[in-house]
């Protein structure tokens, strides 16, 4: 999935009810998994001036770089997160994780030969989904689509539907990030 699927989901799913308050920290745990890949992408490709497609067929994959990735996708790491948060009665960091392990095993279905090692550092095991959020050879068109529905209508639902302000400026802010994503998007695809 693409970050704001991720926080427009966490965010419908989890922002609701006693939660609803706590749309912080909803909103760092279902963004703070993909963090480090934009960090990834600024250091390659405008620091190094490395290309796209050099980026994402090796350069993704360097060992340090997924370690990386894989130790803020672990379902041990985040689990042990919860319990603590959960043992000293700290509601927004149990929330916070909970939303960390939902962007986790919203990603686990979604990913083939990108899959994260989600009980990094205990297993190197990964799940190699038949289904890609991107790869068109793996149902990444209908994916694409059903994703954009979920983060369009998601965002105006946020935008309209939620009571509190901070619901309605996130519905708003992603709606407006995703649309500035798909366009930077297909401007890269465009140049390739």
């Amino acid at each position: 999935m693409n970050t704001p699927a991720h926080l427009v989901l966490n965010a419908l799913v989890l922002g609701r009810g006693r939660w609803r308050p706590h749309w912080l920290a909803i909103t760092v745990g279902a963004l703070l998994p993909d963090l480090p890949m934009f960090g990834f992408y600024f250091y390659e490709r405008v620091v190094m001036a490395n290309p796209e497609q050099l980026i994402w067929s090796q350069l993704y994959f360097k060992p340090h770089w997924q370690n990386l990735f894989d130790f803020f996708h672990s379902l041990p790491i985040i689990a042990v997160g919860a319990i603590i948060a959960w043992r000293f009665r700290m509601e927004a960091w149990l929330v916070f994780f909970l939303s960390m392990a939902m962007h986790c095993l919203a990603d686990l279905p979604l990913h083939n030969e990108d899959a994260h090692r989600h009980f990094f550092p205990l297993s190197a095991w990964q799940f190699h989904s038949p289904i890609s959020y991107w790869d068109p050879h793996r149902y990444g068109l209908l994916f694409v689509g059903l994703e954009v529905l979920l983060v369009v209508v998601g965002s105006i639902f946020l935008a309209l539907g939620y009571q509190s302000r901070p619901w309605r400026m996130i519905g708003i802010i992603t709606l407006a990030v995703y649309l500035g994503f798909a366009v930077f998007a297909f401007s890269v695809w465009a140049m390739q």
